[in-house]
């Protein structure tokens, strides 16, 4: 970590430690969500706490209204602020490998320049692969369709070459953020704690404000969010599906692609596409009304670049689906595979992270539950 982004990273930490402190002892909000009753068993906080209780954070916003030492209050207390910031700084000090870390401080920056190099390259790539008179030839099903321009061995080996890579740097990443949590690593795994933490994932427990909904974008408690979260989460799994069930009818059954439109893969394809830019479209919609006390201004260009690379990535493969028989199909291709390029190699460098920091406090916060709380004097 450079020199500026440590110092920041101190004076982040400093600042949720004082916040920390200062709710500690008000405990007002101790119902909200899992944060302040995994705040209440600590009565000092050190770096690796803040990192646990930031991403432990849905930042649903209900505390800040409830504060009574929020702004304009002398102690300016602003809980979610504080810990959005702080979770910032987790995505930079866990980052693997550590350079590339610097894709995190203009995120909005970084995933528009690589995702115009992912398109540049997939248009590149295509044309002089298959040449300009396939790429713009109308191919029927019985052809091939998509698979007339770039074969399947092609596409598939590009893919899981970076899935693969990116499989390794969230897996890198995880194994640097556990340890700092203080719990041994088989602990990860325990089935009772790692099913409720799935449980409360599954279910975006804590995006409710208590039972209310989210604070969120204003002070009027409300579910929209979480049922955008939803939307988005299970499109993206449903498109994860229909990739799985494809794969599996290509290589176990011999079943070859483009499949027809009544089939599995591309029923679940459909649905998560659908699913995704729906509920992008609405994550972005909610943001762009948000009130600026509850997030990281700085974050702002990696929230919304990741929404917006994931609803082009949806959208892309939706049409690419119901025109794949037409002249446009090989264009379209192109485009659709440069933002999925894109889209895997920024997910372990933007937005998509906090799912991975914030499932594995998730399963922390249940194996604190199953202890008894210290003492005074085990402090």
């Amino acid at each position: 970590m450079s020199a500026p982004s440590a110092t920041r990273l101190e004076a982040l930490v400093a600042e949720a430690q004082r916040v920390l402190t200062i709710c500690n002892a008000c405990r007002y909000c101790e119902g909200y969500c899992a944060v302040f009753p995994a705040l209440e068993r600590r009565l000092e906080f050190t770096e690796g706490d803040v990192h646990y209780l930031a991403n432990l954070c849905h930042n649903c916003g209900a505390c800040l209204y409830a504060c009574q030492y929020a702004p304009p209050h002398e102690f300016q207390l602003n809980f979610p602020r504080a810990l959005a910031q702080a979770r910032g700084e987790t995505y930079r000090k866990y980052a693997w490998p550590s350079f590339l870390a610097r894709a995190y401080e203009r995120n909005g920056v970084a995933t528009a320049l690589v995702t115009a190099a992912s398109l540049a390259l997939a248009f590149g790539f295509a044309a002089l692969f298959a040449g300009s008179a396939r790429l713009t030839t109308a191919w029927s099903d019985a052809q091939g369709s998509f698979y007339a321009v770039l074969p399947h061995g092609v596409m598939a080996g590009i893919f899981t070459a970076v899935a693969m890579f990116v499989l390794v740097a969230l897996a890198m990443s995880f194994a640097r953020f556990w340890p700092d949590l203080g719990e041994d690593t088989l602990e990860f795994l325990r089935a009772p704690t790692f099913a409720a933490a799935s449980w409360d994932a599954l279910g975006l427990r804590y995006l409710d404000g208590g039972g209310d909904g989210c604070t969120y974008p204003s002070e009027l408690p409300s579910f929209a969010r979480r049922n955008f979260h939803h939307l988005t989460f299970y499109g993206f799994m449903l498109c994860l599906g229909a990739t799985t069930v494809a794969t599996i009818y290509h290589y176990v059954f011999g079943w070859k692609a483009p499949y027809p439109l009544y089939s599995l893969p591309v029923i679940l394809g459909t649905l998560g596409g659908v699913g995704l830019v729906a509920g992008t479209a609405g994550l972005l919609w909610l943001a762009a009304r948000r009130d600026p006390q509850l997030a990281d201004p700085t974050q702002r260009g990696m929230d919304a670049g990741f929404l917006v690379l994931l609803a082009l990535t949806a959208a892309t493969g939706l049409a690419l689906l119901f025109w794949r028989e037409t002249a446009a199909m090989g264009v379209l291709l192109a485009a659709h595979l440069g933002l999925v390029l894109a889209l895997f190699l920024l997910l372990p460098y933007g937005k998509f992270v906090h799912a991975l920091y914030r499932f594995a406090a998730l399963v922390r916060f249940h194996i604190e539950r199953k202890r008894p709380l210290p003492s005074l004097g085990s402090e």
